[in-house]
């Protein structure tokens, strides 16, 4: 109960702090997403060569073979009737992520994973492999060697060992970017900004902030949408840069996070508690058995027999007093409450859930 109780008293650390005036503002650009300004996801199948006998055995993965064959056929090396049996080649698939505004020719990175049962592929070569988005398109074309960062070993007798994931590795900088993504940013007469956290009040005064700087530039078209538009004579980019700069002072609804497998509770500085009495004490029965020996009178026939003995005990904690919570308490009034309780994490997330059960507290209950 060491870390869970840790846990638990910094997270309310957090919380008492959290509890006093905020003044605290975020930039427009940590708070919103911009429409059409994010990555592209691109997977590829290919070939890993080169590995230590660690690759696909050809007999359990008929794709690895398949594979081989067409490839030395696009080479010239007919060996469909030859009896294949490499174990230092392994199919994998490839993934990347396609940057937005990324040119023709950019090196991006490249993650490999085995499809089939290789070892490791550490030290490997990929071949060269295309990247494809969801439109079937090849955006990327990747090739390097295979870094895993992880170290395997085996006997003969069975045994092995290995730390990390020897057959998952990364090509720094093994893709190069073929196709760009058709995204006219500049040409746009409106952008639409995503929030992160949708929140209608904070859909306003993101749209407020950017009006006041630039008059009828902005509007909150819902708790999740704010689209702007450049005013006279500047364009798209120009814009957006200045108004992700802009600072605007976040709302959040009230909310409990309550972590049962850690003892952890986050509580938002919007939580409210209704007049609610909480008290809290802990009841214990002990029952204890020791067992006894009847031995029976001599030249009694009787027989030895084992008798139970019972020891009950009940032990109730005394010294806990009934908490009363005014309507309206804040944050800091309730922690303070339930620290003078001196609740543990288990005892907190249950007062939370009976509080909420009550009706008394005026927020939403998040069991992770």
């Amino acid at each position: 109960m060491r870390r869970p109780i840790r846990l638990f008293s910094l997270a309310l650390a957090f919380a008492v702090l959290a509890a006093g005036p905020s003044f605290a503002k975020s930039r427009i650009k940590d708070v919103v997403e911009f429409e059409g300004v994010r990555d592209n996801m691109l997977m590829g199948y290919g070939l890993v060569v080169g590995l230590n006998g660690t690759g696909d055995s050809l007999r359990n993965a008929p794709f690895t073979k398949q594979s081989l064959e067409a490839m030395l056929e696009r080479l010239g090396v007919n060996t469909r009737d030859a009896n294949l049996n490499t174990k230092n080649v392994a199919a994998v698939m490839v993934t990347a992520k396609l940057p937005a505004f990324v040119a023709a020719g950019a090196p991006i990175d490249a993650t490999v994973s085995a499809m089939g049962d290789a070892k490791s592929l550490q030290g490997g070569t990929l071949l060269v492999t295309s990247l494809l988005g969801a439109d079937g398109q090849a955006y990327a074309v990747a090739q390097g060697t295979v870094q895993t960062g992880s170290v395997s070993a085996s006997g003969a007798s069975g045994s092995s060992v290995s730390k990390g994931v020897p057959t998952a590795g990364r090509i720094s900088s093994g893709a190069i970017v073929e196709r760009e993504i058709g995204f006219q940013l500049a040409s746009m007469a409106q952008l639409r900004m995503t929030l992160r956290n949708p929140d209608f009040t904070t859909a306003r005064k993101i749209a407020d902030v950017i009006n006041s700087r630039y008059p009828g530039c902005a509007r909150a078209d819902n708790p999740t949408i704010v689209t702007i538009q450049p005013p006279a004579g500047q364009d798209m980019v120009n814009f957006v840069s200045q108004v992700e700069n802009l600072t605007v002072d976040t709302d959040e609804p009230a909310k409990v996070i309550i972590d049962e497998i850690a003892g952890v509770v986050v509580m938002g500085e919007n939580v409210r508690i209704s007049t609610v009495a909480i008290a809290q004490g802990n009841l214990t029965i002990r029952v204890q058995e020791t067992p006894g020996v009847s031995q029976p009178a001599p030249f009694s026939q009787g027989q030895t027999t084992v008798v139970p003995q019972s020891s009950v005990s009940v032990d109730e904690e005394k010294g806990k007093q009934l908490l009363t919570l005014n309507s309206g308490a804040s944050l800091s009034s309730l922690v303070a409450g339930l620290n003078s309780l001196g609740v543990t994490p288990r005892d907190m997330i249950s007062i939370l859930q009976a509080i909420k059960a009550a009706g008394a507290l005026q927020a939403d209950i998040e069991v992770m």
